[in-house]
């Protein structure tokens, strides 16, 4: 499991705690040390308030400054790093985190783009990618974590999630193989019917 492609991994504006937890979602993946996790990571983005993103501007000096955005000194794997974003969208001011990768110059720019085309749509809408995201996001670790060895081998390291099964008691699902119903049981109740966004 690692996806490539911009992504938004949250669903609503991420308070300071949220945000950390963020920060390192994928804390858990087996082998981090020994393996590059920078396509894990890279293409994420969240939004945040303004506090957030003030807080951290202050944190320590930027890497790099540009009108309506700034990147992390420190990196978090190889080239990727935190770039935070103040945009305006539909006549509002807006803020957002997203991982970079800054070995490819165009990473900033092209995630700002994405952000700005994502938050304009009109009718607010959820893909089905984005509603997994959402639940791997707010899932606490202690429920969720990556296929180990009672899964196929071609499972291992895919994203699991304790889910509820009624009579089953609670099982270990992989994320990607939860149904409809079963995303919109994890979902809390002021998601579970938004239409769905045919891209994100």
């Amino acid at each position: 499991m690692i996806p490539s492609s911009i992504r938004k991994v949250y669903q609503g504006v991420a308070d300071r705690r949220q945000m950390f937890r963020m920060f390192d979602r994928h804390a858990q993946w087996p082998n981090r040390a020994e393996n590059d996790s920078t396509a894990l990571y890279s293409g994420e983005w969240f939004e945040i308030a303004q506090i957030e993103h003030n807080y951290m501007f202050d944190v320590l000096p930027p890497l790099w400054m540009r009108h309506d955005m700034f990147a992390l000194r420190e990196f978090l794997t190889g080239s990727v790093t935190s770039v935070f974003f103040a945009l305006s969208i539909d006549g509002h001011q807006r803020y957002f985190h997203g991982y970079c990768d800054l070995a490819d110059r165009t990473s900033p720019g092209c995630m700002r783009a994405a952000i700005v085309d994502r938050e304009s749509r009109p009718v607010k809408a959820m893909t089905r990618e984005e509603r997994l995201e959402h639940i791997w996001s707010s899932t606490h670790d202690d429920y969720r974590g990556y296929a180990g060895e009672r899964f196929a081998e071609r499972q291992r390291g895919m994203r699991t999630v304790l889910f509820y099964g009624g009579q089953r008691g609670t099982v270990l699902r992989l994320l990607d193989e939860l149904t409809d119903a079963e995303v919109s049981a994890k979902l809390p109740v002021h998601l579970r019917y938004l239409p769905d966004a045919m891209a994100a």
